[in-house]
């Protein structure tokens, strides 16, 4: 029997400028948010977001991603109480001109936010065979990011927001979610309403930093 024919390619989109300029505000709209509403997501809205991240591109593609919905009241204090040690050590470190400004960050929805994630990756998946990762190990964080960046992005289209807490100890977020002792944490994730919109970043409002323009460097 002979083997059966390929399956036709499918036709690419094509993408028109009223696309693009929405794509454009989507970009612009995603913000880190700091203050989420108390009011829960609406049932299966959360799996959305988090599915998006199956259709990130991801190095030899190993999907090394590895996410952890924190439910647990007992689990989010212990996360809470890291959060305020590793914060207190932050604000230590400021100088003093930075200090004052530092404190009157609120650097964290913990306390709000309906939904905690928690992304974790696995450095050495089976998944992907090694490929593409040999000589750039880090590789496979970095394709742990870009699901992240993937999942802000579904998440603003919803109109919910993300914050993304990395004010945490690696190891010890670890042993209060009970994952195997390999993964490495990429980052705690906040996920709610926001309480206000904005296409300024928080950091910029408060004056800790601005913007700056892209700078490419042509060699």
């Amino acid at each position: 029997m002979p083997p059966a024919p390929p399956p036709a390619p499918l036709a690419a989109p094509e993408f028109d400028a009223g696309f693009r300029h929405q794509l454009d505000t989507l970009f612009a709209w995603r913000r880190d948010v700091r203050r989420f509403r108390r009011v829960p997501l609406p049932p299966g809205a959360l799996d959305r977001v988090l599915g998006a991240a199956a259709t990130a591109p991801s190095v030899g593609l190993s999907q090394p991603w590895r996410f952890v919905t924190v439910e647990s009241l007992d689990r989010r204090a212990a996360v809470r109480a890291d959060f305020v040690a590793c914060n207190a050590a932050a604000l230590s470190a400021q100088d003093d001109a930075r200090s004052a400004r530092y404190a009157r960050l609120k650097l964290a929805g913990l306390d709000q936010a309906p939904c905690h994630v928690a992304v974790f990756v696995e450095p050495d998946p089976e998944q992907g065979h090694g490929l593409g990762r040999a000589t750039m190990p880090e590789s496979v964080a970095f394709s742990a990011v870009i699901a992240i960046h993937t999942i802000w992005l579904a998440a603003r289209a919803e109109g919910i927001g993300l914050g993304w807490v990395s004010i945490l100890d690696p190891a010890r977020m670890t042993h209060i979610l009970d994952v195997p002792s390999a993964w490495q944490l990429v980052g705690y994730l906040c996920i709610g309403y926001p309480e206000t919109d904005g296409v300024t970043p928080e950091l910029e409002t408060a004056g800790w930093e601005t913007r700056r323009a892209l700078r490419v460097i042509a060699r």
